[in-house]
């Protein structure tokens, strides 16, 4: 797309795995036992969930800004960012700013370092995140943030016309850094030109609303329940539960289904994928019946979500489990079978 399209990409996380040490470690397909996306990468002959196993995370920002946006400005907004997420009751995380640095992202330096690159050869994405992983243990070692110093930045308190909102576009990659992928929970419409975002229901959905917009400083559901599984509260499990299944067509698990659990009591929405073999489990959810939808995935770039897209399955109609399916405190629905047809 071009800049004056409605939307821009976010962070394309799968694609930017850095190298630690001397071996090469390859984002595997998302991690779908659970709600939203987590990524795991290879160690081995195991698949290890990406996430810290140190806190705080210990961040640097680049020691310069862009027009629009001071050093200074950078800083504060991204704090607000991080400070986001850390106020998620049901988290447990934490990060501390260092510094500025003269260091730039994607130096393999050891810094976790968020800061502005000239990247006018991606110009429909408007921040990246790459990591460098530990080869051994599959930690996550380093993080660094680039936001795409072409386009029109902001950190206006009530956005600005014309301008993308820093803070909103922090947030979102910073769910990446805790090692959170990408939700579909999201609408889009196509326009003259490209896409245009009309709805959203995660901030971690990949495409952005246009310049201007702010309304991607406030997390969602599905976002709260993706990190406070990735790195739970004390009780956060005893007080919430799972949805588990399997989506089925002709007697075969589908690969790359959407299946949206939808809460009537609090009207909260959480999203998952399904698996190679099918299978689902919706992590996070309040107890009581839920409303289970299956979906093709529709709706934006099958890369933004899967490593291997040509393999998902999308000739299918969406499809409600026939009955609410309950879920209790602490413990889950049982083994659910959906069955899709072709459309």
């Amino acid at each position: 797309m071009s800049k004056r399209d409605n939307r821009s990409r976010c962070g394309r996380v799968a694609l930017i795995l850095r190298v630690w040490l001397a071996g090469m470690l390859a984002v595997s397909a998302p991690v779908t036992a659970r709600a939203y996306q987590e990524y795991g990468v290879q160690v081995g002959n195991r698949v290890v969930l990406l996430k810290w196993s140190q806190a705080p995370v210990r961040y640097f920002i680049e020691d310069r800004g862009v027009p629009g946006v001071a050093r200074d400005q950078l800083q504060a907004a991204v704090d607000r960012a991080f400070t986001t997420w850390h106020n998620v009751p049901t988290a447990s995380v934490s990060a501390q700013f260092s510094g500025y640095t003269s260091a730039l992202p994607f130096d393999e330096d050891g810094m976790t370092t968020l800061g502005f690159l000239d990247a006018a050869d991606e110009p429909d994405v408007l921040g990246e995140t790459a990591y460098v992983v530990d080869d051994a243990s599959g930690a996550i070692v380093e993080v660094d943030i680039m936001f795409n110093a072409t386009f029109p930045w902001s950190v206006a308190a009530s956005g600005e016309s014309g301008h993308f909102d820093l803070e909103s576009i922090a947030l979102h990659e910073i769910g990446h850094l805790w090692g959170l992928g990408h939700s579909d929970l999201g609408i889009t419409q196509v326009t003259t030109g490209g896409l245009r975002v009309i709805a959203k229901e995660a901030v971690m959905f990949p495409f952005v609303f246009s310049p201007g917009s702010i309304s991607d400083r406030t997390l969602r559901a599905d976002d709260i329940a993706g990190i406070s599984d990735l790195y739970p509260a004390d009780g956060f499990r005893a007080a919430t539960g799972t949805a588990d299944g399997v989506v089925t067509k002709n007697g075969k698990g589908v690969y790359g289904a959407h299946v949206v659990a939808c809460s009537p009591t609090s009207g909260t929405l959480i999203g998952n994928f399904t698996d190679q073999d099918g299978n689902f489990s919706i992590a996070g959810l309040p107890p009581g019946p839920v409303v289970l939808r299956v979906e093709p995935v529709d709706n934006a770039d099958l890369e933004s979500f899967f490593d291997t897209p040509s393999q998902v399955d999308l000739n299918f109609q969406i499809t409600y489990y026939s009955r609410f399916a309950v879920v209790g405190a602490g413990g889950g629905t049982g083994l659910l079978t959906i069955q899709v047809a072709a459309k």
